[in-house]
C-alpha cells in the first residue's frame, strides 16, 4: 500500500526506477516533501536510519508499495 501524507493522491508521485537515494545512490523508496516544497528521495536503509529527523521535517510522503517507512509511525 502507498502511504500519501495531507495531499490528495498523485500530489507527490511515488519514486521511480531513475529515483536514486540523496545519500548513496541506491534505489529510492521513500520521497518526501520537507519545508519549502523541496523533495528528498532516500533508499530503505538511510529512510529507516534517519526516520526520526525526517519525520519532524516532513511535509508528505509516499514510499514504493513494497517499502515500510518507520517514520509512518512518528507522523502518524
Amino acid at each position: 500500500m502507498t502511504t500519501t501524507l495531507t495531499p490528495p493522491p498523485g500530489t507527490v508521485a511515488q519514486p521511480s526506477a531513475d529515483d536514486r537515494c540523496d545519500r548513496c545512490n541506491a534505489a529510492g523508496k521513500l520521497r518526501l516533501t520537507i519545508t519549502g516544497d523541496r523533495e528528498l528521495v532516500f533508499c530503505g536503509h538511510h529512510a529507516n536510519r534517519y526516520a526520526d529527523n525526517l519525520a519532524k521535517i516532513t511535509v508528505r510522503y509516499v514510499t514504493e508499495p513494497d517499502f515500510t517507512w518507520r517514520g509512518a509511525e512518528l507522523l502518524a
